[in-house]
């Protein structure tokens, strides 16, 4: 189901004994365009401190509820790599944070998540979702030389959603408009749309742009670049805000833009935007 980021902010987080927390942002890869972590902001039980929560552990949301259950528990998020949100999330705290809950990194495959495309299913055999401890020792997912020794700076390519939020949005021939929000696929946890405000360019009208059409990203400026013209853009299938997005409106959409659909291409990473 597809799901804007403003939906998911402030849903709770259920684990297995109890509840964590609410959602207050999403971690993006710039790559891959697929939400990486949500940032969850802890209860009192925890002296209120921000977490980090992979996909690979949410099962299927709860509308009616506004929850997201996890397969963790709550002495797992509290026994998890510390985390800063004033500070980048560096491939070293990715690493702990993997080892920790026993997941495989989601790197170095060809897919969104390792070799598949969604984030909670493991290989064949694999027992997963469970922590280091209480994982058989063949199981266990331990760092290679080369993943030890990686820079604890080195930039992942995550970025804030509350920070991509606002970037200017440029057509091959001038200035579109501004992200105003994203639409995620609850799955996959894919961001399938950008949701482009374009209202300082014409009055009052928002447009879709999937991340398959960006051509460059420059997060020194603050802009994206699309590989669609202005008119392209002003012709497009109108979004209005809250509407749930059938099948039948995506298709339209990509057949305006002369795109085929992420449902007819499979899943797969981006590799072809430019990022300054």
């Amino acid at each position: 189901m597809l799901r804007t980021a403003k939906e998911l902010h402030d849903y709770a987080i259920g684990a297995v004994d109890g509840a964590i927390g609410q959602v207050k942002d999403l971690y993006v890869d710039d790559k891959a365009w697929v939400v990486r972590y949500l940032v969850v902001e802890t209860g009192s039980w925890l002296t209120e401190k921000k977490v980090l929560i992979s996909p690979r552990a949410i099962g299927k949301p709860d509308s009616a509820a506004q929850m997201l259950p996890v397969s963790i528990s709550k002495e797992q998020v509290k026994n998890s790599p510390d985390f800063d949100a004033e500070k980048p999330v560096t491939r070293q705290h990715e690493l702990a944070h993997s080892s920790h809950y026993g997941y495989l990194p989601y790197w170095g495959g060809t897919g969104l998540w390792g070799d598949g495309m969604y984030p909670n299913v493991m290989p064949e055999g694999y027992s997963g979702l469970k922590t280091q401890q209480a994982m058989a020792p063949q199981d266990r997912y331990t760092l290679s030389p080369a993943e030890a020794a990686l820079d604890e700076h080195a930039d992942p390519h995550l970025r804030s959603c509350a920070e991509i939020t606002g970037y200017h949005l440029d057509a091959s021939d001038g200035a579109i408009g501004h992200v105003s929000g994203m639409v995620i696929d609850d799955e996959t946890w894919a961001v399938r749309y950008l949701i482009v405000d374009t209202s300082n360019w014409w009055l009052g009208h928002q447009v879709l742009v999937a991340p398959k059409w960006i051509e460059a990203v420059s997060w020194v400026e603050s802009s994206i670049s699309v590989k669609l013209t202005r008119q392209a853009v002003k012709d497009a299938p109108v979004y209005e805000p809250g509407q749930s997005l059938t099948r039948e409106y995506e298709a339209l959409l990509h057949q305006h833009h002369g795109f085929n659909g992420y449902w007819a291409e499979g899943e797969h990473r981006n590799t072809e935007t430019s990022h300054v």
